[in-house]
């Protein structure tokens, strides 16, 4: 866990998130600024800045088997959703802990959004 990473801190408890899903490997919760009728963010409990410093299979694998979860549980999985992760500066990426954004409940446009 990283101090300073507000993703961490969430994870930790130590700040409020409204979170959707949790196992051992990943946490999801509803992103603050939602760019669709669904918008969750799904990260690794463990501090991982970007997809360059994933290192670990499990928590890989948790984390492209955690948005199906997420998926049933926000009533989208035959209507399907969209999952969009960016890495680095010019990727977009604003909060430097791996994250994917589950976004759904409504006809995905492009661009993204």
């Amino acid at each position: 866990m990283s101090t300073d990473c507000i993703f961490c801190k969430i994870v930790a408890g130590e700040i409020p998130g409204d979170i959707v899903y949790q196992n051992e490997h990943v946490t999801a919760f509803r992103d603050i600024n939602p760019i669709a009728p669904t918008h969750v963010l799904i990260i690794p409990n463990e501090h991982v800045e970007s997809t360059e410093t994933l290192r670990e299979p499990d928590i890989a694998a948790a984390l492209m088997l955690a948005p199906r979860e997420v998926a049933a549980v926000e009533g989208l999985g035959e209507s399907g959703y969209r999952l969009i992760s960016n890495t680095g500066p010019d990727g977009r990426q604003e909060v430097m802990h791996l994250h994917i954004h589950l976004i759904g409940g409504r006809r995905m446009k492009y661009p993204i959004g």
